[in-house]
C-alpha cells in the first residue's frame, strides 16, 4: 500500500509536554487540513467502505451530538472559504475536489468523509465521560470495539503514566472545557511502518523501544477537545501525522 506521509508538522514535536499537556485553541481551530489531506481522505474512504464495522460505532443517542459537529463544521466552511471547502447545495466539496453528500441521518459516516480528523463523542454519565460514538479510521495501537461504551479511565488503560492522578485531571478537563474555547495537546511515538490504520488489542500491547528515537517514522496526533454548545457533549478529535525520519525537524 502506498505510504501517506506529511512533510511537516504545525507544532514542535520535541516540545516538553507534561501530561496531560493541554493548551488553548482558537474557537475554529479544532479542525484543520494539511499536505497529506488527499491521501488520508482516500484511505478513510477505503476503510469506511470496506471495514465500516471496525471504524464506526455509535449509540443512538450519539447521533444528535454528531449532527451538531457536522453543522458546526459546515458553518465553519461557509464562514472561512480559505480552508478550501465549499458548499454545493446539499454537498460539501473538499479541498481535494471530492464531493461528499451531507447525510444528516448518518452523521458519523458523513464526518468520516468530510473531515481529516477522527471524531469521538463523549457524554457525561454519572461521574465520568463515556465514549458513545466515533468514526475512528486511524487508531494508533488501540481498538474502537474495546473502548466503545467505556469511560475515560477505561479508555486510557493501559497507557503508560496514566495513573489515578492523571485520570482525575483529564476528567476535570472534560468537565471544565467550555463551548467556543477548545483545547489541544499532541503525542509522539516512533513506528516501524507508516500504516494509518494501526489497531491493536489491549491484550496485545505494542512494545515500545527503550529509546525515544526507535523506528523510521514519527507518528503524532494533534488531539483537540471541544464542548458542543447545544448537547453539552464533548468532542475528542484526532488529527494524525506520519512523517519519515528525514522530514522530522531537528531538536532545537
Amino acid at each position: 500500500m502506498t505510504e501517506v506521509l506529511q512533510k511537516r508538522l504545525p507544532f514542535d514535536p520535541h516540545a516538553v509536554q507534561p501530561l496531560p499537556g493541554i493548551a488553548p485553541l482558537g474557537p475554529d481551530d479544532w479542525t484543520m487540513t494539511d499536505d497529506a489531506h488527499a491521501g488520508q481522505m482516500a484511505r478513510r474512504a477505503e476503510l469506511l467502505a470496506g471495514r465500516r464495522g471496525e471504524v464506526l460505532m455509535a449509540e443512538e443517542g450519539a447521533l444528535g451530538p454528531a449532527r451538531e459537529v457536522l453543522e458546526i463544521a459546515i458553518d465553519l466552511f461557509q464562514r472561512d472559504p480559505a480552508r478550501g471547502y465549499a458548499m454545493e447545495g446539499g454537498a460539501v466539496r473538499r479541498p481535494d475536489g471530492v464531493r461528499v453528500e451531507v447525510d444528516r441521518d448518518a452523521p458519523f459516516l458523513t464526518l468520516g468523509h468530510v473531515l481529516q480528523e477522527d471524531i469521538c463523542i463523549l457524554e457525561k454519565r454519572g461521574q465520568e465521560h463515556v465514549l458513545t460514538g466515533a468514526v475512528l479510521c486511524f487508531p494508533a495501537s488501540w481498538r474502537l470495539d474495546e473502548k466503545f461504551g467505556r469511560p475515560l479511565t477505561d479508555i486510557h488503560v493501559p497507557v503508560a503514566k496514566y495513573d489515578d492522578g492523571i485520570a482525575r485531571r483529564v476528567q476535570r478537563l472534560f468537565d471544565g472545557v467550555q463551548a467556543g474555547r477548545p483545547l489541544w495537546r499532541f503525542n509522539r511515538l516512533w513506528y516501524q511502518d507508516a500504516k494509518l490504520h494501526a489497531p491493536r488489542s489491549v491484550h496485545a500491547p505494542r512494545r515500545v523501544g527503550s529509546g525515544a528515537t526507535d523506528g523510521p517514522y514519527l507518528r503524532c496526533e494533534r488531539q483537540t477537545i471541544l464542548r458542543l454548545p447545544r448537547s453539552g457533549a464533548v468532542v475528542f478529535a484526532i488529527h494524525t501525522f506520519v512523517l519519515a525520519r528525514a522530514d522530522v525537524p531537528p531538536v532545537q
